[in-house]
Parts: C-alpha cells; sequence; structure tokens
C-alpha cells in the first residue's frame, strides 16, 4: 500500500472542502425545513450563508487553488490539463454565480413567495455543482497533486494554505470570521459535520 504524506496544505484544502459541503448541505436542509413546515424562508440564516460563501471559498481559497496548486500540477502532469481547465473554468464563474443566488434570495425577500420555488431551484443546482466541483478536486486532482508535486512545491502551498484557514474548520485568525461562525452554526440545522 502506497503511503502519501500529509501535508498541511492537502490536510486544509480537505477540511475547507469538508466544512464548505456541511455548510452547502445545511442551507439545503434550512430550505426544505422551511417548506415542511411551511415557513417563510428564514432570510438572516439563508443570507448569512451565503456570506460566508461569497467571503471565504469564493475570495480565499479558489485563487490559492487557481494560482498556486493548480498551475504546479499543469506543468508536471498534461494528462489531467482538461479536468483543470474544467476546474478553471468553474473558479472563473464561480463569483457570477453566487452573485445569482444572492440576487434569487433578494428577489424572495421584495417580490415575495412568488419568487421562492425559483431560489429554491437556483440554490440546489448551485450546491450540486459545487459539491461535484470538490469530488472531482479530491478524486482526480489531489492523488495527481500527491505523485507529481515536490517537497518545495508542498513547502509554498504549507505556508500559503496555513495564513488562509477557513474559520469553520476552527482555524479563523479574524474575530469577525469566529463571529458570523457562531451566528451560522445558530442559525442553520446542525447536522452535516459542522457538529452542534
Amino acid at each position: 500500500m502506497e503511503c502519501v504524506m500529509i501535508h498541511p496544505a492537502r490536510k486544509i484544502i480537505y477540511e475547507e472542502h469538508a466544512a464548505l459541503a456541511a455548510m452547502l448541505r445545511s442551507l439545503l436542509l434550512l430550505l426544505q425545513q422551511c417548506r415542511r413546515q411551511h415557513r417563510s424562508l428564514d432570510l438572516l440564516a439563508l443570507r448569512s450563508v451565503l456570506f460566508y460563501i461569497d467571503e471565504f471559498p469564493e475570495k480565499r481559497h479558489h485563487p490559492l487553488e487557481s494560482e498556486l496548486l493548480f498551475p504546479k500540477i499543469r506543468a508536471r502532469a498534461p494528462q489531467v490539463r482538461d479536468i483543470l481547465d474544467r476546474l478553471e473554468n468553474d473558479h472563473a464563474k464561480s463569483e457570477h454565480r453566487i452573485r445569482e443566488v444572492e440576487h434569487a434570495l433578494l428577489a424572495c425577500e421584495v417580490m415575495g413567495e412568488s419568487r421562492r420555488t425559483a431560489f429554491e431551484d437556483l440554490a440546489k443546482n448551485y450546491v450540486e455543482g459545487y459539491l461535484q466541483h470538490m469530488a472531482i478536486e479530491e478524486q482526480h486532482i489531489m492523488p495527481v497533486a500527491d505523485k507529481v508535486l515536490t517537497a518545495e512545491d508542498w513547502r509554498e502551498l504549507d505556508e500559503a494554505f496555513m495564513v488562509n484557514k477557513d474559520p469553520l474548520t476552527g482555524h479563523s485568525p479574524d474575530d469577525d470570521y469566529r463571529e458570523l461562525f457562531t451566528r451560522i452554526v445558530n442559525l442553520v440545522p446542525a447536522p452535516v459535520g459542522l457538529g452542534a
């Protein structure tokens, strides 16, 4: 059996993916819960979750992958260039996609129930796409990274990812993010890996 060294950057990527997946699934659970209980959407909870996604993964996690991780893999593993192109394309469009979801929620807030189904459908598609994106990174790219990246590559990645850890993994350098995390945990359904 092959032994894979666990570099801090690798561990952080997987932790951040797990935290984000839990957040995304909680968003869907919140929508299901509101629908099942015949309640209006919990706008504060939904806005908090969407803000977190826009604020952290979009602005901190994706750039590290796109600017550091993917170029290193691309240079040494031509066999995964098509997959990297797809992931890069996802990253390039991701900020626009989260804005669409946020706008659809705003439409629900100002236009009412007539916009709810459109928001829920868009949110569901967004979550499914994001989960699929992370699965591709984990199943197809990270195993290649383990094989082709050098010790120097990992040192550079470790340093960059350790500076920018996600607050949902318990490593926030910023009190504002800790407060956001606490608010989200208190507002959204508690299952899916976030803990009680």
